[in-house]
């Protein structure tokens, strides 16, 4: 699957949305990636989650992570496609992320981490501090979807099926703002 593959399915979805929106980051942006849309059809979820697990299969992962929401999802079907199992880290209550459920990681045992769509990395960034917790080793890093333009970067191997030049703005400075275009707030973490 390539980028313009990829991007066709969000945009045969309707997940690509186009717009004026308060992004997880507090920037605003006129392009909204939705996700969930795109992830509720199995059909589609699954292509992009074959294509992740024939990435992260040179790293040969013995464990899948994902951030909650839409990561366990991924996780999930790309653990499938891989042989392995999947697990799942939670917001914490105090910040960061946590294993919940009876889930955790053994010492030196290798992590795949994979998510959705990477603006910032804050999800990502969570993860990584709590697998390395517990002393895991993470090989490599697999993301749907990279709307930094290649902005966030990790120290470990990591891809994006595709990678996209999405406007974000801080507020004060939002073009949408000063034409008083409605703003939507999309997504799980609210400001």
């Amino acid at each position: 699957m390539n980028d313009k593959e990829l991007l066709k399915l969000f945009k045969d979805s309707n997940a690509l949305l186009e717009g004026h929106f308060k992004l997880t980051s507090g920037k605003h942006s006129d392009i909204y990636y939705e996700k969930f849309t795109l992830l509720k059809q199995p059909a589609i979820c699954t292509k992009i989650c074959a294509q992740m697990s024939e990435n992260l299969k040179q790293y040969q992962p013995e464990i899948i992570v994902g951030p909650t929401t839409g990561g366990i999802i991924i996780a999930y079907d790309v653990a499938r496609y891989l042989g392995r199992d999947a697990i799942y880290a939670e917001a914490a209550e105090n910040g960061g992320r946590e294993f919940k459920r009876g889930f955790s990681l053994e010492k030196g045992q290798k992590v795949a981490i994979v998510d959705d769509v990477l603006t910032t990395g804050r999800s990502v960034f969570e993860v990584i501090d709590l697998v390395n917790k517990y002393e895991a080793e993470i090989v490599g890093l697999g993301l749907m979807l990279d709307r930094s333009n290649g902005n966030v970067s990790f120290d470990y191997p990591y891809f994006a099926l595709t990678t996209v030049k999405a406007n974000a703005w801080e507020p004060e400075d939002c073009p949408l703002c000063k034409d008083k275009i409605e703003i939507t707030q999309r997504g799980s973490r609210k400001f």
